[in-house]
Order: C-alpha cells, then structure tokens, then sequence
C-alpha cells in the first residue's frame, strides 16, 4: 500500500525531518533517510524551532548510528511524542530504536520493522579485546535504552541472531510482545 505521502525515490544523505499531514493522523513531523552522526542535534534543532512539540512523528528510514538512534528516541519520549509506522514505510537496523522512543508506537501491518547485529569499525591496530570491550559496551547501552523506553529487552535477540548484511522482519505478534507497537494499525 502506498504511504499517503510522498516520498522521494531516492534516500537522502542523513535524516531529513518535515511537517506533513496524511490525512487521518493529522500533522506529523517525518523523520525520513539514513540516520548519521550529527542527526540527534539537527533533530533538536529542528524540534527548537517548532511552535510546539509535535505529537506524532512518522518513520521512514534504512537505519544508521546507533548511537544517534538512541539519543533521537530519547528525545521523542522527552516530548512526549508518539512513533508511528505509515502503511508502506520501513524502520530498519537502528531505525527501530527511534521507534522505541514514542509514548505510543503505533505500527501500520502494512510497513515494515527489521533489525540485525550492530555495525562495529574494524579494530586495526587496535587489541581484538578493545575491539569486544566497545561492541559489548554498546550493547549495553542499547540493553539500557530498551529497558528505559519499557521495551523487552529479548527483543536484542532479533539483532543479535542476524548478521549484519541481512534483516530480520518482526512480526505482529514480535512487535506486540516486544511492546515495540504499542497497537497494530490495519
């Protein structure tokens, strides 16, 4: 099903974040592109420039910095906004944890929510346990961030069963369970 807005073919350089309304929802800030260092403060000061903080905010992205991911969804859950999943749209890799972020998380059955293992620099010249000391931190951090945002942690074990190259899908149920959809839109 198409999305009800209009989304360009191709992804832009980092996220992008505008104000639409797609009819039933209302006015919705979309949080669309790649998510790369730097987005967690352009978001902030997009949010500054806003009249009001808004109360929904649409996902579309393939994933990036996790580390950005989790400071936008903390931001989103300071606002008090909700996440929402229009048909047609997809939240990949480190997307999902922006979605974590809403006070409601509402998942259209009709777009898609994947994840998989964290990207992680190649250790170089560095000790391979400096390397596992920094992959294990960030898991933590991520660990912490689901538990702060109410969400079942086991849902890390999406990320960590797939491989970095490929996704994983969640279904319904995985969503519902997760508590990463706080309700499925049909």
């Amino acid at each position: 099903m198409p999305p009800g807005i209009e989304l360009p073919n191709d992804l832009p350089p980092q996220l992008e974040f505008k104000l639409i309304n797609p009819g039933e929802h209302g006015e919705i800030v979309l949080i669309h592109g790649p998510v790369e260092s730097g987005d967690s403060q352009r978001f902030s000061n997009f949010l500054a420039g806003m009249e009001k903080s808004p109360s929904k905010l649409a996902l579309n992205s393939p994933g990036g910095v996790v580390s950005e991911a989790l400071k936008i969804g903390r931001r989103v859950r300071e606002i008090g906004g909700d996440t929402i999943m229009l048909p047609g749209t997809a939240c990949f890799s480190a997307c999902p944890y922006i979605l974590a972020g809403g006070a409601k998380r509402l998942v259209s059955a009709a777009s898609a929510v994947g994840m998989h293992q964290h990207y992680y620099e190649e250790p170089g010249f560095l000790p391979v346990f400096f390397a596992v000391e920094n992959i294990q931190r960030g898991q933590g951090q991520t660990l912490e961030y689901l538990i702060e945002m109410d969400i079942d942690p086991r849902l890390m074990i999406y990320s960590l069963n797939t491989p970095p190259d490929e996704i994983y899908l969640l279904e319904r149920e995985e969503l519902l369970e997760s508590r990463l959809a706080t309700e499925i839109l049909d």
